[in-house]
């Protein structure tokens, strides 16, 4: 019993003080069509400065989220968001090319994201087309 409450506890702590390289998610999104993986989700929709602006103002909104690298003015942000209870980290990049804004959201941890990043990302596109 003691060893179950002690692994838990040991991948709580792990799960929230994995060091973070920002070069391995900062990634150039070369999808060009909505997609659903097991692993996370990718979303193409018109895009253009402003509309980067108000992505990244409404998903910086979202709980545990902060930006891991980029910038609005470069056109290229990745986020991490923390789960609540576990802390497990997903990454979201959003990169503006040409007119589009393509979205690339994933777990980091584990082979499926059980839909969560696919939940939020449509939930603030959906804010977004008001």
């Amino acid at each position: 019993m003691y060893f179950l409450l002690f692994l838990g506890v040991a991948g709580m702590i792990l799960f929230r003080v994995a060091p973070t390289d920002a070069d391995r998610w900062h990634v150039r999104i070369s999808e060009t069509e909505n997609a659903d993986h097991i692993f996370g989700v990718t979303r193409v929709i018109e895009g253009s400065p402003e509309k980067l602006e108000a992505f990244d103002a409404s998903f910086s909104l979202e709980p545990r989220t902060k930006i891991l690298a980029g910038t609005v003015n470069t056109g290229h942000i990745t986020y991490v968001t923390r789960s609540a209870f576990w802390g497990f980290p997903d990454y979201t990049t959003v990169q503006l090319v040409d007119d589009q804004l393509r979205i690339f959201a994933r777990l980091r941890f584990g082979r499926s994201d059980l839909g969560v990043n696919r939940t939020r990302i449509d939930r603030v596109l959906s804010i977004l087309k008001g």
